[in-house]
């Protein structure tokens, strides 16, 4: 008895294992839908990142087609720094879900129910852009604060495709050179 069950048991692992373990190439998407192409000029958050530029600041992105780069301009509107299309590596957005500043206040009032109001939460949407500064040898990442979902999509389209980074899912990359071959 104790035989046949282990045999049965067996062949059950012998004939699930195969159909379990087949791995499947990723879905790839070629261009995203409903998407526009973003206005020349974006409202956005500088959040840090980039190189010598520590304080966040409320300003505006805009895509320098002449030049070839995305610039921002802080709130006096005098252009803070540029990063050319080239340097781009990676742009992905992140979205982050906080407890806004009411939320936070009212929570803590000691009134019955108060507490409630702490799970009012709100999203913030980031454009993350890693970048390989071109001025010294170094990598970094940065990141802009927008306001809405589609606005961060169109900006990660319009600098995508204007970068000519390829598409990985949500995210734009630049893919590695092929290797060449050297005798």
């Amino acid at each position: 008895m104790k035989r046949l069950f282990l045999l049965s048991l067996f062949s059950l692992f012998a004939i699930a294992a195969p159909a379990i373990a087949q791995p499947r190439p990723p879905e790839r998407s070629t261009t995203p839908k409903d998407v526009k192409p973003a206005p020349e000029i974006v409202s956005a958050k500088y959040e840090g990142g980039l190189f010598g530029y520590s304080d966040k600041e409320e300003g505006k992105l805009k895509f320098d087609d002449a030049n070839q780069r995305l610039v921002f301009y802080g709130e006096d509107q005098k252009e803070r720094f540029g990063i050319p299309y080239g340097s781009v590596l990676m742009i992905y957005p992140d979205e982050k879900s906080v407890t806004s500043t009411a939320g936070n206040v009212v929570k803590y009032i000691p009134l019955p129910g108060a507490g409630l109001a702490g799970l009012i939460k709100e999203k913030r949407r980031y454009l993350i852009l890693q970048y390989d500064d071109p001025d010294v040898d170094a990598k970094g990442t940065t990141s802009f604060k927008l306001e809405s979902k589609e606005m961060l999509d169109s900006v990660i389209f319009s600098l995508g495709t204007k970068a000519k980074l390829k598409q990985r899912g949500d995210a734009y990359v630049r893919p590695r050179p092929a290797p060449t071959e050297s005798n």
